[in-house]
């Protein structure tokens, strides 16, 4: 049924009616028929005629309100799907729908002189409303937190790359493919093999560990504590034995265990061939930045209780970082678990005087240099055999002398709060300055970030009294 002029408008609760007259025979008309009559809008009674009638007039035409848009600070209330229950939406300057706003709501947002524009998101994400620019201490507490906050978050995602797409242990259905027959590296008691492992969804290039002919027995309770370490960016995984058969055609004999990074060569060849080939003012800081990843992996030794009978630099791996540039500096295993004891009681510098001569041989064959930096990898192999400090705090000296605070102002006594606060906004604007270029960030940024995210102003006091006292 239709209307030779349609209505241009719904009829409201004042319309009149025509009770001997048929109605409109609409959508809406069948709705009403359905749902109990409302008191407030009566209707006839009587079954619907049959015959047919002369239509009804037209009903008064009502003006409709077009849709308006109004600047507004308001924000309308988000839909579930769109904002999760529990999280703030930011506010924005847009525009809302009269219909769709006002819809739910008895009362109209009153009306707001044209918008200027606000920053309300920004203030949101700082953490402080605008009063406080009035309170600068405010602020700078502020500001420091935030700063604080940034390079963590910068550690935090160069963490992520730097240990991301860990293999993990091996499974039943994995296939295993021999890369090569030889030997990719030769350490002091193993020979690396590189290998594929293939899974469902994904492969990885892994190792293989073989145990050379002749070599000392390894200790149980090392290899032990080493398959139950987390991962750890400085300490070998592994990823289980290779199961027997998956590979025919060997060049070893004997159970085989999978590493979970592919080592290129040991320090003691790195010493023979590309240490020597560093140049003089450039290769303290790659020895300090290689000691800084020894005692960060020797610290997670000390602190499961446990402590490496023997240093040797011949069982130090050097390996690739994960998205770093090739021309940065390696990343070092500590993979000798063969010779680790439980820590015996006593001072906690168990691994000092070893620390001290592994740096002497390292500055050992390197040209004379007469940077600040060599001068202060000098003092720190006399400290660690007189003071005995622990690998944390060995650690905490080579970041120190890596990016400060130096020992001018150690003799100053200036204060060290200022100094932690001044160099996080500096690393802040540094990292974004090279991002900006599209540089990507290594393995050096990532430990300048861990140095600076976990140091206070006690910890560097201690790192310098080390050093220079």
């Amino acid at each position: 049924m239709s209307s030779p002029e349609p209505p241009t408008g719904t009829p409201g609760p004042d319309a009149p009616t025509w009770p001997t007259q048929p109605t409109y025979s609409n959508l809406g008309e069948v709705r009403a028929q359905l749902l109990p009559s409302k008191a407030c809008r009566p209707r006839a009674p009587g079954p619907p005629p049959t015959d047919p009638q002369p239509l009804p007039p037209p009903l008064p035409k009502k003006t409709l309100c077009r849709t308006r848009s109004l600047p507004t600070h308001r924000v309308p209330s988000a839909s579930p799907a769109l904002a999760p229950a529990g999280q703030p939406r930011r506010p924005f300057l847009g525009s809302h729908s009269v219909d769709e706003s006002q819809a739910a709501s008895d009362k109209a947002w009153p009306a707001c002189p044209p918008a200027e524009p606000h920053f309300g998101s920004l203030d949101t994400s700082l953490g402080a409303p605008w009063y406080d620019l009035h309170r600068p201490e405010a602020m700078r507490t502020m500001l420091e937190a935030r700063q604080l906050e940034g390079v963590r978050a910068v550690r935090a995602r160069l963490r992520a790359r730097l240990l991301g797409g860990h293999p993990g242990p091996c499974q039943p259905g994995h296939g295993f493919r021999l890369l090569d027959h030889s030997p990719c590296v030769e350490s002091g008691d193993a020979l690396y093999y590189r290998m594929v492992r293939v899974g469902d969804e994904a492969w990885h290039m892994l190792a293989a560990k073989v145990s050379k002919p002749g070599a000392e027995e390894p200790h149980p309770w090392g290899l032990e504590l080493q398959a139950s370490l987390a991962p750890h960016f400085n300490l070998q995984g592994l990823c289980g034995p290779v199961p027997e058969g998956a590979l025919p055609d060997v060049p070893w004999r004997g159970p085989v265990v999978l590493a979970a990074e592919v080592p290129e060569l040991t320090v003691t060849q790195w010493l023979a061939e590309a240490g020597r080939r560093q140049r003089p003012e450039e290769f303290p800081w790659v020895v300090a930045v290689l000691l800084l990843q020894l005692t960060s992996a020797l610290e997670h030794l000390e602190a499961r209780g446990a402590a490496l009978a023997e240093l040797r630099p011949e069982n130090l791996l050097l390996a690739a970082p994960r998205g770093c540039a090739a021309a940065g500096p390696p990343r070092l295993l500590l993979a000798d678990f063969g010779r680790v004891r439980p820590r015996p009681p006593g001072p906690p510098g168990a691994h000092a005087l070893q620390l001290g001569r592994l740096l002497r041989a390292l500055l050992g064959p390197a040209e004379p240099c007469a940077s600040p930096l060599a001068a202060g990898l000098e003092a720190l192999a006399a400290r660690l055999g007189r003071s005995r400090p622990s690998a944390a705090q060995a650690r905490g000296a080579l970041q120190a002398l890596l990016w400060g605070p130096g020992p001018e102002l150690h003799r100053q006594g200036a204060p060290l709060g200022p100094w932690l606060q001044v160099r996080r906004a500096l690393l802040v604007l540094h990292l974004a300055e090279r991002a900006s270029a599209g540089e990507a960030l290594g393995l050096e940024d990532w430990l300048c970030c861990e140095y600076l995210a976990e140091a206070t102003e006690a910890s560097v006091g201690r790192a310098l009294a080390l050093l220079w006292d």
